[in-house]
């Protein structure tokens, strides 16, 4: 099925690091693949194209809640915690699970994205937006996480965009 922008519930601006609601008309700087943009397993790229939100977790759990595997592990992100365990990616406050629609692209053997584990989460707010830090997730603030959490319910339509969207709204 062909998709076009006004569809999009969410739209992900890889050259600009935001994440724009069309419907919502709000904006967040995001962070995004440290490896760059592509598609292919293992390779810790943000990938491209449309998407759906597939599964959301994290309801009504509280600001800075730590996900290891999809699951709360009863922890509170704080720096002690983070001292403690250095080697974590942290996983924040929500998820929102991303599934690819474009067989052969984002979906399907070697290039899931779902399969890849990619979500939109919240990551500690002393992490940097703006530039590409992450494992190829897209990173928010936990406040604006739970923000997007709320107003984007599961099979929203998401596209990632590895060229500017910035003309296409102005």
């Amino acid at each position: 099925m062909k998709y076009t922008l006004n569809q999009a519930d969410i739209l992900v601006d890889l050259a600009e690091q935001t994440l724009f609601l069309p419907k919502h008309n709000k904006l967040y700087i995001i962070s995004t693949g440290k490896n760059g943009i592509g598609e292919f397993e293992n390779s810790g790229k943000t990938p491209r194209g449309w998407h759906k939100v597939a599964l959301k977790f994290g309801h009504n759990a509280p600001k800075n809640t730590v996900f290891i595997a999809r699951q709360e592990t009863g922890e509170i992100y704080s720096q002690d915690l983070a001292e403690e365990f250095p080697e974590r990616d942290w996983i924040l406050s929500r998820i929102l699970w991303l599934s690819g629609l474009e067989p052969n692209f984002n979906s399907g053997t070697g290039c899931d994205t779902f399969n890849r584990y990619i979500y939109i989460h919240g990551t500690p707010d002393t992490e940097p937006m703006g530039i590409p830090m992450s494992h190829g997730c897209i990173r928010m603030k936990n406040t604006d996480i739970i923000e997007l959490f709320d107003l984007i319910p599961e099979e929203s339509l998401v596209y990632i965009s590895e060229k500017s969207l910035v003309k296409v709204f102005e």
